[in-house]
């Protein structure tokens, strides 16, 4: 990892923060000042460069401008006095990552710099997948038919509605859309609706003032503000809030919103694209759905076709999957027999895309022999038909969670069996162990939560709920809330033996978001 760069005329700040990254095995480099920076960053880059506002030798906001012409992705903190909120704001609007009011708290000053380091790592990793692997397979003529669609747009900015299945490959479509756009040098910004709590999700959209809430300390901008003059991808947009559903039609409508506890307009230039698995229409219905915002999205209609309407396919993907997980964990690559391959492209796949590479990385790690047969595949997918005792709704294939939401692998571990999650991003092979529903040990064979006997957890659930509201019990929602968070870390924690950062990656939220819930939890001891 590249080092972060501290930028500070003063000798103290600079020594507590190199102690303090020192302490955390991050590697440093100090500069006295912006100029000997701005020299340095002719020739190199840092993982993170944090950078005082007001200097002897020069104005951060000035390293900032430089930083970011030679370096756009790079994460930029900026340091301030506490109460120059006019230089946090020009901070902002020139691309700064976040502000550290000064005086700061090293522990959380280190906190916001691993987040920096977190995201950087993240574009880094993003971009070399754009790079080098295609963006989406497919010789169906259902696919070509979406491929002609994505080509008929690459000359518009067009608000896009991708509907299709869970795993079928909406962010992708979305990721090809942006890329193919007029605003393919803007940032694609991707935010999964339904997986940020409702209390969040406005912040998280719009951005907020400092002071806003409880908890605010700082200005944050929004999904919106992060994706100006690109492309902002709603993903599963049936699930928003309806009052949420109100602010984001009056910015498709005007173009204008405000921060949370803001008073000024922002202009927003950003095309939105959502995607959604469920019927719109239905919702609508409901009145769970505002009929004006559907109109307003449903401009242009992009309809993936579910794996099993282009089975065709499944021969071409899952070589291709075999190939990257390969790759992705340095082994030789498995080859799949021409009978394999016939009995998967009859398998129904309700997990659909995502499914099949949960698959393919399972197969990397745990096929015995170089050459893939019927007999190797995981019981599950050794029948056509889903198993007895197994539910539409609750089948129990690898990396598939109930309703048919494909599982995904977090990163850090090889791809196997996915345990219970939202489904909102695709699977990655990595080092580490193998994702399994219980831990495999020797002799013994990774299990799946829904194989015959196995009970599945909503009835149960419905049966706890049932009891409590028929006990009067205050607070159900908070109770199982808790207890279903307390459930997930403690699983969590356990599986990556206490590194929360894995953790945190494998449940799919963040490092601060993981440490704020152990604190509020009382899972600290």
């Amino acid at each position: 990892m590249k080092p972060i760069w501290i930028v500070d005329d003063d000798q103290s700040i600079r020594w507590v923060l190199e102690k303090a990254l020192s302490r955390a095995n991050l590697p440093v480099r100090s500069f006295t000042g912006p100029r000997e920076a701005s020299a340095a960053l002719e020739h190199d880059s840092p993982q993170v460069l944090v950078s005082d506002i007001r200097m002897a030798g020069g104005s951060g906001l000035e390293l900032l401008q430089t930083a970011k012409q030679r370096h756009p992705g790079l994460p930029v903190i900026i340091m301030t006095a506490f109460s120059d909120l006019d230089s946090a704001v020009a901070a902002f609007q020139g691309g700064a990552f976040e502000y550290l009011a000064k005086p700061f708290d090293v522990d959380r000053a280190v906190e916001l710099i691993l987040r920096a380091v977190e995201e950087s790592l993240r574009e880094a990793t993003d971009d070399e997948r754009i790079t080098e692997e295609p963006e989406i397979l497919g010789q169906a003529s259902a696919m070509q038919d979406v491929f002609r669609a994505i080509g008929r747009l690459s000359h518009s900015s067009a608000t896009v509605l991708i509907t299709g299945e869970s795993g079928s490959g909406k962010e992708l479509v979305a990721r090809a859309l942006h890329r193919h756009s007029p605003r393919a040098s803007g940032p694609f910004i991707a935010l999964n609706t339904a997986a940020i709590p409702k209390d969040l999700l406005e912040s998280e959209l719009f951005g907020h003032e400092r002071g806003a809430f409880t908890g605010a300390q700082a200005t944050r901008r929004g999904r919106f503000e992060q994706a100006e003059s690109g492309t902002l991808f709603l993903d599963e947009i049936g699930d928003m809030p309806l009052d949420l559903q109100t602010r984001l039609l009056r910015v498709l409508s005007d173009g204008n919103y405000y921060r949370v506890g803001g008073h000024s307009p922002i202009k927003a230039n950003v095309r939105v694209i959502a995607a959604t698995h469920q019927n719109l229409e239905d919702r609508v219905r409901q009145g769970l759905f505002r009929e004006d915002l559907y109109h307003r999205l449903n401009v242009i209609r992009l309809r993936l076709p579910s794996l099993r309407e282009r089975s065709e396919d499944i021969p071409l993907l899952v070589r291709h999957f075999l190939q990257k997980s390969a790759r992705e964990l340095g082994v030789e690559t498995k080859r799949i027999s021409e009978a394999a391959l016939a009995h998967l492209t009859r398998f129904p796949f309700p997990g659909n895309v995502r499914q099949l590479e949960n698959l393919s990385n399972w197969l990397t790690v745990m096929a015995p022999a170089q050459t893939v047969e019927i007999k190797d595949l995981p019981p599950e997918f050794q029948t056509t038909a889903p198993m007895p005792g197994a539910s539409s709704a609750q089948s129990a294939y690898p990396g598939t969670a109930a309703g048919g939401a494909a599982v995904p692998t977090s990163g850090g571990g090889h791809a196997g069996y996915g345990s219970a999650g939202n489904g909102s991003s695709a699977p990655v092979a990595g080092g580490g162990n193998v994702m399994a529903t219980g831990a495999v040990g020797p002799g013994e064979t990774a299990g799946v939560s829904g194989m015959p006997g196995a009970e599945s957890w909503e009835p149960i659930l419905r049966r706890e709920v049932a009891r409590l509201l028929r006990s009067a019990s205050p607070d159900v929602m908070d109770q199982l809330t808790r207890r279903f968070e307390t459930a997930l870390i403690n699983e969590a924690l356990d599986f990556t033996r206490g590194r929360k950062v894995e953790a945190a990656s494998r449940l799919g939220i963040g490092r601060n978001t993981i440490t704020r819930k152990i604190q509020e939890l009382g899972l600290e001891s």
